[in-house]
């Protein structure tokens, strides 16, 4: 897949760059907590700058965070000069667009402050697009999302991919032809988001792993006594049940009739599995990691470290978890999307991904 990517724009100078990215970071008492995101979205943002861009950050935080985007600001700050608009759309927004200079960079407030973004409503869109000359889609992590500022926006403006949608949507794509033995590892706790992953590669993994409270879901299928375990209880996994291809936990580390991590024989046998594989995608923690069960996550992180494969992971759960290890650059490739990552795993394209293609047509 080739995206129409705003490396091939020759001259920026001057132009006003509507930059969708996210910076949806965790914010405590005012200040940014991650900033794996914000660091994976400075690359494209240097980019406009050296080419003399006008640049206008579009982002949105989760509704209900206190201070909205101002702290990212603040820590954007720190690298290089921003500025920052308390509104999307009026005259303080308009104002400092006015009096942007090339290489100025503008990050305006909450876009899901406005109701119409997630209602991705065409007039909100247009309104967006009035603000500058050219739309990038840098946002991955957003991208399954039918919101105005991913798949409204660029039916207004010439539109291009960043850096990082580009990063993304290569290394994502090597599941779609990857190398053998494949071996997928799914935790975590809903399976609605992980079904369409596990129905896609059921035929092209050698192995999957299925960890944290999904594996509830199947040792309750096999009739195993899960006791007061969490599990999905709207999914239908009948048809995987019998699939040689999938591995259940032998043994789990039940406390108080509740599955809290997978046991340490499970442990070891996903680490041969680890072992032999040349391909491994990772996606959700394989225990209550929150909760303070962090062996299985913790062990399964450090093997695929070491491993020779080629390793993608995901999620926000997985990155926190791989951060408080330090490993975060032992993997091959670390996404920021979690839903995102996984419908494009599913599905082979993202709503916003096919926005820009449609544009490149």
């Amino acid at each position: 897949m080739k995206l129409p990517g705003i490396k091939q724009v020759k001259n920026l100078k001057g132009k006003k760059i509507l930059l969708r990215t996210d910076l949806n970071v965790f914010i405590e008492d005012g200040e940014v907590k991650g900033d794996f995101r914000i660091k994976q979205a400075l690359p494209t943002i240097k980019l406009l700058k050296k080419g003399g861009a006008k640049i206008i950050i579009l982002s949105h935080v989760t509704k209900g965070r206190a201070g909205g985007l101002l702290p990212v600001a603040r820590y954007i700050n720190e690298s290089f000069k921003i500025d920052f608009s308390r509104e999307v759309l009026g005259s303080e927004t308009r104002e400092k667009i006015d009096s942007m200079k090339n290489g100025g960079v503008l990050l305006l407030e909450n876009l899901r402050s406005d109701d119409r973004e997630k209602n991705n409503d065409a007039g909100f869109a247009r309104q967006l697009a009035s603000l500058g000359d050219i739309y990038v889609n840098d946002a991955f992590s957003v991208s399954h999302r039918k919101h105005a500022s991913i798949v409204g926006l660029p039916k207004f403006l010439p539109s291009y991919s960043g850096l990082l949608m580009d990063d993304e949507v290569s290394n994502l794509s090597k599941a779609l032809r990857p190398k053998h033995p494949f071996l997928l590892i799914l935790g975590g706790v809903k399976f609605e988001s992980k079904l369409g992953v596990l129905k896609r590669f059921i035929k092209t993994a050698d192995k999957i792993f299925i960890g944290g409270a999904l594996a509830n879901v199947f040792l309750k299928e096999k009739g195993i006594d899960i006791g007061k375990s969490i599990y999905d209880k709207d999914v239908n996994i009948k048809k995987f049940v019998k699939s040689k291809k999938i591995v259940i936990p032998k043994d789990m580390l039940t406390e108080s009739g509740i599955n809290w991590d997978i046991g340490d024989d499970a442990i070891e046998e996903l680490k041969e599995m680890i072992d032999k594989a040349k391909f491994i995608i990772w996606s959700g923690p394989l225990g209550n990691f929150e909760g303070g069960y962090k062996k299985g996550t913790a062990e399964v992180a450090k093997a695929i470290a070491k491993s020779k494969a080629d390793s993608v992971v995901g999620g926000g759960d997985t990155i926190s978890a791989i951060k408080e290890l330090k490993i975060l650059n032992k993997f091959s490739f670390v996404s920021t999307g979690g839903g995102a990552m996984l419908a494009f795993l599913a599905e082979g394209t993202l709503p916003g991904i096919e926005a820009l293609e449609k544009k490149k047509k």
